[in-house]
């Protein structure tokens, strides 16, 4: 019996300020195209069963755009695949976070063979295939992680941030509600276990794993890009397993928009050499720059410098690429505190966290969420470059 694990679609996400021709966000587009991808390579592969395993959308209230290609797209699938379960488990950007508040996941219930856990932990028996799927969403509290016996093979379906699985600045970063540790996950006991949250491929196990995302979409894409690279990883997809055989694979799906990191050295270099060095990367990108998602970090460089770049060709740069951000990082300072040892000087993160950490705030607030909150706005506004910069003639260019 194959499987076909995918996750954190984040359908209805926004990103930059393009928009299609038809209105629509460019990023938004992209990232239903790339589900579109997806789904039309599952529909080659025929597998027996399709797992979600949540963030379907990006909000708990998404677009009408977005939930009506999620419902063609799924709707779809079964049509092609009549004989093919669908399950999923929402994510903590599919849960409202009121209780007054339905879910839009209940949506999906209306298409045949599609089996849905919103709220709570819900178990599914697909008897033709001896299969029994225990689907536990974000938000679900205290679920005994149990396998049923009377099953030949039992699927643990879950939405969650591995505690040493998941690096720490991503969990912080972005907290899912459910935070398990290896040994309570209990490998062993499932034939397989698809984890959702985590947004870059990732094996916990031999029959564990984290499908990643589908396309660009955590609250750091630069993030994902680097660890894809540092690991090798072909980019964004989704897994192909045989409950049978044990056989895993990892299908790649083209991706709608290019992410390009440029890197530069700046230290000590003047303007014009900055400038030079900026150009000799741009024109370095195969294919160009254009309509592509690029982003320049200069390292060690003085904020006099930074000023005195050539910011009509960084214009041109911007108006090429979908995006192109110029990420300046002055060079490190350090200081002494009172037993004369140096020290770092705290980040802008670093300094938020320990304010929101420690202030004094009203009983019926959760602290938690207030730091995570403020984490996402750090990271949302670091995504986006400045509204305005000051040229070399002092005018302002935006």
């Amino acid at each position: 019996m194959r499987l076909v694990h995918l996750s954190d679609l984040h359908l209805g996400y926004r990103q930059y300020q393009r928009l299609t021709p038809t209105g629509i966000n460019q990023r938004e587009a992209d990232v239903a195209r790339t589900f579109s991808r997806a789904v039309e390579r599952i529909i080659e592969l025929r597998p027996d069963l399709v797992l979600v395993a949540g963030d379907i959308f990006h909000t708990s209230r998404p677009s009408n755009a977005a939930i009506l290609h999620a419902f063609k797209q799924f709707a779809r699938l079964h049509a092609e695949l009549p004989e093919t379960a669908i399950v999923m488990a929402a994510g903590d950007h599919d849960t409202p976070r009121t209780t007054e508040s339905g879910s839009i996941m209940g949506l999906f219930e209306a298409i045949p063979n599609v089996h849905v856990a919103s709220h709570e932990a819900k178990r599914f028996s697909l008897p033709e295939h001896d299969v029994s799927i225990l689907a536990v969403p974000d938000g679900a509290g205290a679920v005994a992680l149990t396998p049923d016996r009377d099953a030949r093979h039992n699927i643990l379906l879950i939405h969650a941030d591995v505690d040493d699985v998941v690096p720490r600045y991503y969990a912080d970063l972005d907290r899912a509600t459910v935070r398990i540790s290896t040994s309570d996950l209990g490998v062993t006991r499932w034939s397989y276990v698809a984890l959702g949250h985590y947004h870059v491929y990732h094996r916990v196990a031999e029959n564990a794993f984290y499908s990643g995302s589908l396309d660009y979409t955590s609250l750091n894409v630069w993030f994902d890009n680097s660890e894809e690279r540092d690991r090798r990883l072909p980019g964004k997809g989704f897994i192909l397993f045989d409950l049978h055989s044990g056989e895993q694979g990892f299908e790649a799906v083209p991706a709608s928009r290019e992410f390009v990191p440029l890197d530069i050295d700046a230290r000590g270099l003047t303007p014009a050499e900055v400038d030079a060095a900026i150009r000799r990367a741009v024109d370095r990108v195969k294919g160009g720059i254009d309509d592509k998602v690029v982003r320049v970090v200069l390292r060690e460089i003085p904020r006099q410098v930074s000023r005195e770049l050539d910011h009509r060709a960084l214009r041109d740069y911007k108006k090429r690429a979908l995006s192109f951000h110029l990420d300046a990082r002055k060079p490190e300072t350090t200081r002494r505190d009172a037993s004369g040892a140096p020290a770092r000087r705290p980040s802008v993160v670093d300094v938020v966290r320990e304010h929101l950490t420690h202030r004094d705030i009203a009983q019926d607030l959760d602290r938690g969420r207030l730091v995570e909150l403020g984490m996402k706005y750090l990271s949302e506004a670091d995504a986006f470059p400045p509204a305005a910069v000051v040229g070399v003639a002092g005018e302002t260019e935006s």
